[in-house]
């Protein structure tokens, strides 16, 4: 079989039901080995190990869009067929059991971090290459379905035991930050703004530069991969303009399995591909 031929039905609906198979014991905390399940595929349906590899990466890329937990191994990659959407759509996102799990992890209301990890070692790079948010976020299948699951994204951006779990992860990374680099009377100076202050600053931290320079920290965090959207407000991402200089979006991912952070600096916008996802509307007057 051609490598570059499209995938059949059969296939498409073979990797489909892999990929499902995974996802729903990575929602249950449970172990498995993709490089074994990559290899039974192989012999199912005669595909090369790469292939499978990029096309469950599309299948992330539907779920993502669609507000659906992906596999954190499978990074989304956009570009993928209209067919593939379809079995997606009727083979996980109707699943009721893998809703359920969805739905039970969003909700999930006590988080912890193993404190034995190096702190500062959580900081990894931000996504880059061709493939980032803009192209996980974008829909370029043939067809047009509407969506029929909850955006369980979106549930989850509300949780506030989780937000507030990854605002004290946060803190304590600042504070080791500091500490370490021999600016000990910053670190106690560390606040958490959004705590003491209100949520209406547009960040969550107000930590300091070694330099003692003020670094305004917003932190959004997620229990599932680096590629899943998360939600801005209008206000925070205005001062994020206003405070470019001193601002910095604290990306908090994986964070009940392997917690890792990226930082964004400046305004959100222009580190971002912002879609708007709510309108604010009032009668027409006659």
């Amino acid at each position: 079989m051609k490598e570059g031929s499209n995938w059949s039905q059969i296939e498409v609906e073979a990797a489909v039901a892999a990929y499902g198979e995974m996802l729903r014991l990575e929602l249950l905390g449970n172990p498995y080995n993709k490089k074994q399940r990559n290899f039974t595929l192989q012999k199912i349906i005669g595909r090369s190990a790469g292939s499978i590899e990029f096309k469950h990466q599309n299948i992330s890329a539907v779920l993502n869009n669609a507000g659906f937990p992906y596999i954190v191994g499978y990074k989304p990659r956009g570009n993928f067929q209209g067919l593939l959407e379809e079995v997606v759509f009727d083979r996980l996102l109707a699943d009721p059991e893998l809703n359920q799990l969805a739905d039970v992890s969003v909700r999930q209301q006590d988080f912890s971090v193993d404190q034995k990890q190096d702190l500062l070692a959580i900081k990894v790079p931000p996504p880059v290459g061709t493939i980032g948010y803009g192209e996980a976020s974008i829909r370029v299948a043939d067809t047009s379905r509407t969506p029929i699951t909850r955006n369980y994204l979106e549930i989850e951006s509300r949780n506030a035991a989780l937000g507030f779990a990854g605002e004290q992860l946060i803190m304590k990374y600042e504070h080791e930050r500091l500490w370490r680099a021999g600016h000990r009377k910053l670190a106690e100076r560390i606040e958490h703004v959004a705590v003491s202050k209100g949520d209406h600053l547009g960040y969550d931290i107000l930590s300091f530069e070694e330099c003692g320079k003020e670094r305004l920290i917003e932190v959004k965090t997620t229990q599932f991969g680096p590629l899943t959207p998360f939600f801005a407000t209008r206000n925070e991402v205005n001062v994020s303009v206003e405070l470019a200089d001193f601002y910095q979006l604290y990306r908090v991912f994986s964070f009940s399995k392997d917690a890792k952070l990226f930082s964004l600096e400046g305004a959100i916008g222009k580190r971002c591909e912002l879609t708007p996802t709510l309108f604010s509307a009032v009668p027409r007057c006659s």
